[in-house]
């Protein structure tokens, strides 16, 4: 089984390139969805954040609100590495659970995982290859404004507190640029697709 993490910063398009090479047959995991599941009530990610943070970030509900945690995270660096630490032991706990189980179940296959973090936690390390999607500086910020309803600041404030593309780019086996829009990036997937297919292969047979 050939494991392929995925990443990149924020607004850079990791969600759309994933689903495309979920189209052609890899079996793919989102670590934010995980993430999200590690911090429902009654997970334990879930007491260690609410006793770190407050009850002051809870919703009526009793939920987490992701949008007053990132509010508090985004603006300081020594408690968003606090959230992390809580965090991404547990989102890496349940990806090695699902990769176990889809190698039982289908052991010659490609598996993605998308994590944003990824580099920044040493989870990269867990993979055979990493695939870091990227664009233009002011074409990331645009897309950020326009799908979180940012403003200009608060945006750019949310991508500085990740690792710059360009340093994600030096941990990368193949990258795919999406500043131009989705017809150039659907080929660049094609060729990916391709090239980790090759890679399975090859993994197969000396396995």
């Amino acid at each position: 089984m050939l494991k392929v993490g995925l990443t990149g910063g924020i607004a850079c398009g990791k969600t759309y390139v994933t689903e495309q090479l979920r189209t052609r047959g890899c079996e793919v995991i989102d670590a934010d969805q995980v993430a999200r599941k590690v911090v429902e009530p009654g997970q334990p990610a879930y007491q260690d954040i609410v006793l770190e943070f407050g009850p002051e970030i809870l919703q009526p509900d009793g939920t987490i609100d992701r949008a007053k945690l990132g509010a508090i995270v985004f603006a300081d660096t020594d408690r968003r590495a606090r959230l992390n630490a809580i965090v991404h032991p547990r989102v890496h706990e349940m990806q090695s659970l699902w990769m176990a189980e889809v190698a039982e179940r289908n052991p010659a296959t490609i598996v993605v995982v998308d994590a944003a973090l990824m580099i920044e936690s040493g989870g990269y390390k867990r993979f055979d290859k990493i695939v870091v999607v990227y664009c233009a500086p002011e074409i990331q910020l645009a897309r950020l404004v326009a799908r979180n309803n940012l403003s200009v600041e608060e945006a750019a404030r949310r991508i500085a507190a990740q690792m710059p593309s360009a340093e994600k780019l030096k941990y990368a086996d193949y990258s795919i640029d999406t500043s131009g829009g989705f017809a150039p990036t659907d080929q660049q997937i094609e060729t990916l697709y391709a090239e980790l297919q090759k890679q399975a292969e090859l993994a197969e047979r000396s396995s």
